[in-house]
């Protein structure tokens, strides 16, 4: 029998697709794929747009806890040092300031530290007060050797040993150029720091190095003119 025009086509029916009236056809069950992956998308981006805000946070955050802990660490170990020793008065402001006047080398070492919380030394014939600086001058300090006595040449030298250190007036002419440069490079130093008192007093000391042609020239003289004038 020859299909009318009322037959309808089997073969097309439930076949899931439609005609639209442009020609195309579209299937239902593409279009909801189509829409459940936009939505997985849209889910997706959103929560990728909250992750990264949350991200931000919590890097901000972090940021602001570390600035915090340095501030701790420059500040507030310094608040608790002096909160540790703040009733202790150092040995420097407890003490009167001295008048300027010189010093021997007797009277320097009086002032060691052990004997008096007072500290001096000098550098390139000027004696300091360094009582303020206990902390290195002092006898326990790691420069205490040089505590009360002329610390030129140790400091001159780089030297901690008590090699470094002249019982008697060490006039450092035995240093070079550098080594001299040094001991005004400290002077200065201690000048910029510490209280200058006076002077190292040199008495009674005979030069080291003596002219020996120059003082026999001189005793020749005397003794010429001694015979003429009997």
């Amino acid at each position: 029998m020859a299909a009318g025009d009322g037959d309808v086509n089997l073969g097309t029916l439930g076949s899931g697709s439609e005609s639209s009236s442009d020609g195309s056809s579209e299937s239902p069950g593409g279009a909801g794929a189509a829409a459940e992956g936009g939505g997985w998308s849209a889910a997706a981006l959103a929560l990728l747009t909250g992750g990264g805000e949350m991200l931000l946070n919590v890097a901000l955050v972090a940021l602001v806890l570390l600035g915090a802990y340095r501030l701790w660490v420059r500040w507030g170990r310094r608040g608790l040092g002096a909160g540790a020793g703040a009733g202790e008065e150092s040995p420097a402001a407890s003490l009167p300031r001295m008048k300027k006047r010189d010093f021997s080398l007797e009277q320097l070492r009086q002032y060691d530290g052990s004997r008096t919380p007072r500290i001096l030394l000098a550098v390139n014939g000027k004696v300091f007060d360094v009582t303020k600086g206990s902390k290195f001058y002092g006898p326990a300090g790691p420069y205490g050797i040089f505590a009360g006595r002329d610390a030129s040449r140790g400091l001159a030298t780089f030297c901690l040993d008590k090699d470094a250190l002249k019982d008697e007036y060490d006039d450092l002419s035995d240093l070079n150029a550098v080594q001299m440069e040094s001991v005004r490079e400290w002077e200065m130093q201690f000048k910029g720091t510490f209280i200058l008192l006076g002077s190292l007093q040199i008495l009674n000391v005979w030069p080291k190095k003596v002219h020996t042609v120059s003082l026999l020239k001189s005793l020749r003289m005397l003794s010429v003119f001694t015979a003429i004038i009997i």
